[in-house]
């Protein structure tokens, strides 16, 4: 009856967040909203059918897990020491500074001077999975105020083991405690860094080597999600985060040559359950609860939208950062993130903090996360009024740093498949000196051509994130050279969608499917044994002494024949 009950409840979410999110496109708001709310109709506070907490809270934190595994795909080690100064200032910065505002309104919610300081902690953390999502939809996650953004966010998902110790500690006022547990937590992460780096950065490559065989994806897709959710289960049976476990082998994962075909593969899983762990939020929310909290919770919304935004301003600012920059990772993080539902159930469990403080916190929450993307949204307006400014305008010229392979070239050509005929165009091209970048799914070619200096990335060319790290939206051509013409007609259909202006060029072995790939997009379609006969009718009837010029006009109606009559047959 479990395994039925959770068949229920999974089906229940994914109906109900479905169906919240179509409603929510229609009201032209946030999808993140229609999730939430669709938590809140099948929760247990509101009438009709609810779906079981816990099975839907397992579910969200492999949502979570997913997630922060894709976001550490994207990033490299390299990447994220760069990013160091801001993790190891930034984010204890952003937190102290935040953490300082709860003793200030703890007066007006009855709490003690040292309740405020947990709920000022309770207020400084942020959500990850709200701000990359929201970032995601924007297209921003790897602008400059979306990878200082996420700086301070690893911050804070760090600073939650320390959080978990101290603070019940320092409201109960056991000090010696303290320190012990510290020193042990301190001892447990550089542990787990030191093997999950050990062992990732020479047990990952080997092990997607032997996953990425050629028409076996499910492999390739049964490692992902076994590292993913391996690393971070391992990470929270050591004591620390699930979500920091994933983000680890993330990275790992990065370093190696398959990160763009990882990246594609998980994402449509990271899709599906972060959206369930949104829809858990929402079956949190006592919606009578929330209401005659109002008087409580509206000024703590406002501690939180006005109070880290300006804080997390004022921080990104002292590290020299531009004050757009600022402003905009300001406002990302003006929201009351996942891990503050953990600790505020852990205080009141302790009894260091009093119930009441989490239905506050959790509703403070739910406002916040709704008026996130609606901030975000105000950028542009931000943006506009600083760059008015007359000392700031050079301030707005500042790089975008971390460009992906094929962002870094112009006019280029995108060669899907390292066939004979892709490695003949790939050869002329290198000679004439046009930039060229290859998609190949094969794992031994792709390494081969690394060897030989090939600007190549291994991935799927239907993917449209592959094709976005190639770069198709700079792209000259496209070249769609792979023998599968299933593979070859989604690859042209998927590049036509997201740029109907590119040139496709096509290669069918079938001359029933040039007009296959005519339909999906593609402006040329080279049929090579066609080309071969014509070579060799060329080459005979010249021996005949029959005039080039002639033979030449004879090839080029027979081959217009052939595309346009043998393609429709």
């Amino acid at each position: 009856m479990e395994g039925s009950q959770l068949i229920v409840d999974l089906v229940m979410a994914v109906v109900a967040a479905f169906a919240g999110g179509i409603v929510a496109r229609l009201l032209h708001q946030p999808v993140i909203l229609g999730y939430l709310v669709a938590g809140v109709l099948i929760g247990p506070f509101t009438p009709g059918p609810s779906a079981t907490q816990q099975s839907i809270e397992t579910l969200a934190e492999i949502g979570v897990a997913f997630l922060m595994f894709a976001l550490g795909a994207e990033f490299s080690f390299a990447e994220l020491r760069q990013l160091g100064r801001l993790a190891t200032l930034g984010g204890p910065l952003q937190i102290a500074v935040t953490m300082a505002l709860g003793p200030l309104v703890a007066p007006v919610l009855g709490l003690s001077f040292s309740q405020g300081i947990f709920l000022g902690a309770l207020l400084s953390l942020s959500s990850t999975v709200v701000v990359l999502k929201v970032l995601m939809g924007r297209g921003e996650q790897q602008s400059r105020h979306g990878r200082v953004t996420l700086g301070i966010l690893i911050a804070q998902d760090l600073a939650v083991v320390p959080m978990v110790i101290v603070l019940p500690a320092l409201v109960g006022g056991d000090s010696a405690q303290v320190a012990r547990d510290l020193a042990f937590a301190t001892i447990k992460v550089g542990l787990v860094l030191l093997v999950v780096y050990t062992v990732g950065t020479r047990g990952v490559p080997w092990l997607l080597e032997r996953a990425a065989v050629p028409r076996t994806r499910e492999l390739f897709i049964l490692a992902v999600v076994s590292l993913a959710l391996g690393t971070a289960l391992i990470t929270q049976l050591a004591g620390l985060s699930l979500a920091f476990g994933a983000f680890l082998a993330g990275l790992v994962v990065a370093e190696s040559a398959y990160r763009t075909q990882v990246i594609a593969e998980i994402l449509p899983l990271r899709d599906l359950f972060a959206a369930l762990f949104f829809v858990s939020v929402g079956m949190l929310i006592n919606p009578s609860a929330l209401i005659g909290q109002a008087a409580f919770v509206i000024p703590l919304v406002l501690v939180v939208l006005v109070g880290k935004s300006l804080v997390g301003t004022l921080v990104v600012v002292i590290l020299g950062l531009p004050l757009r920059i600022a402003v905009l990772t300001g406002v990302s993080l003006a929201q009351v993130g996942e891990f503050s539902f953990v600790l505020a159930r852990i205080g009141v469990v302790d009894g260091v903090i009093p119930s009441q403080v989490f239905d506050l916190v959790l509703a403070t929450a739910l406002v916040s996360i709704v008026l996130t993307p609606t901030l975000l949204r105000g950028a542009p307006l931000f943006q506009h009024v600083i760059a008015r400014l007359p000392f700031l305008r050079g301030e707005l010229t500042d790089a975008e740093p971390g460009p992906t392979l094929g962002e870094r070239m112009h006019d280029h050509v995108i060669i899907a498949g390292y066939g004979r005929v892709g490695r003949e165009l790939a050869r002329e091209l290198k000679r004439r000196g046009q930039n060229y970048v290859v998609v190949e799914y094969n794992p031994a070619l792709v390494r081969d051509m690394r060897a030989k200096g090939v600007p190549v990335i291994y991935g799927d060319a239907a993917n449209p994130v592959v094709l976005d790290y190639a770069g198709l939206e700079t792209a000259q051509l496209l070249a769609v050279l792979v023998p599968d013409v299933v593979t070859a007609e989604l690859a042209t259909r998927t590049a036509h969608q997201l740029r109907p202006d590119v040139n496709i060029i096509a290669r069918v072995s079938q001359a029933s499917d040039v007009e296959r790939l005519r339909d999906a997009g593609a402006r040329e379609v080279v049929q090579p044994e066609f080309e071969a006969g014509v070579k060799v009718i060329r080459c005979a009837l010249l021996h005949y002494g029959i005039d080039a010029h002639e033979l030449e006009r004879e090839i080029a109606a027979r081959r217009q024949t052939f595309y346009e009559v043998e393609s429709s047959v």
